[in-house]
């Protein structure tokens, strides 16, 4: 954790003496503990005198009815959440760019136990201008794939219910648009790099099975297989095409521990 969070901490820090503020993004994939990491990011930054905290793309989710009518125009499989597309990418930017100013600024939140953003009078709010926000997320940064790259099914989901392609066009399509007007909002990206999706999916099952075995609630090993399925293509992409272009990967092991650290020079985007 030290490993992550110290450096991160201190870049961002310095980013925000140079700049005044400084929204990072961290990139990790599901099970990869890219929320914890945030949260303590922000603990070590708060030590250091800087007002900081995280947000997440999670809490920014578009409820069922929203995604049942983009699954009615575009393709059932957006009824999930999770991909590009089923995020309100206006009010993520809305409230990014909120933070920055002074004032009080609502933050939604997703519960993922009943699928829905919860009621606006349960939000939290905040006093800005807040100088360092870290905005996690599991594709936070992601850049859209090629289209050549979309003719090709990545697992059986892809090729059984996705026959047409029309899910993953719009997916990539939402990624190229306004989820780069989003992600241009970053002032440093910041990785953390499993070893494999293999490896994130075993992750996930384990995250799954410990829930069951606490609450007696969670998915099965092929709920999880089917869920993980949405994500395997901007996941496979992101492992691709991310690493060499962020200001920080944190290389994890199998276990989730730090096994590299690669910092690009200047440490943050002009």
């Amino acid at each position: 954790m030290e490993r992550v969070c110290r450096p991160l901490a201190d870049r961002a820090a310095r980013l925000a003496e140079v700049r005044g503020r400084a929204v990072v993004g961290l990139c990790g994939a599901q099970g990869s503990g890219k929320s914890t990491i945030a949260a303590a990011t922000v603990k070590l930054l708060e030590q250091a005198g800087r007002s900081a905290m995280a947000v997440s793309l999670d809490d920014f989710y578009l409820g069922r009815e929203a995604r049942a009518w983009l699954a009615g125009q575009v393709s059932p499989l957006l009824a999930t959440r999770g991909p590009p597309g089923t995020h309100d990418v206006a009010m993520a930017c809305a409230v990014l760019d909120a933070l920055a100013r002074p004032g009080a600024t609502s933050l939604p939140a997703f519960d993922k136990a009943t699928d829905e953003r919860r009621p606006q009078a349960q939000w939290r709010t905040v006093e800005g201008p807040v100088e360092v926000v870290i905005f996690e997320g599991w594709c936070v940064g992601a850049r859209p794939q090629p289209r050549t790259d979309l003719a090709r099914p990545v697992n059986a989901m892809e090729a059984e219910e996705d026959a047409d392609g029309a899910w993953r066009a719009y997916v990539n399509a939402q990624l190229a648009g306004p989820y780069q007007a989003l992600f241009g909002r970053l002032d440093l990206f910041a990785l953390l790099e499993p070893p494999s999706f293999e490896v994130v999916q075993a992750w996930r099952t384990e995250q799954e099975a410990k829930l069951r075995a606490r609450t007696g609630r969670g998915m099965t090993d092929a709920q999880v297989a089917r869920f993980v399925a949405y994500y395997e293509r901007l996941t496979r992409w992101l492992l691709a095409d991310a690493p060499p272009r962020a200001d920080m990967v944190f290389e994890l092991d199998a276990e989730r521990r730090v096994v590299g650290v690669r910092l690009a020079a200047g440490g943050f985007h002009d």
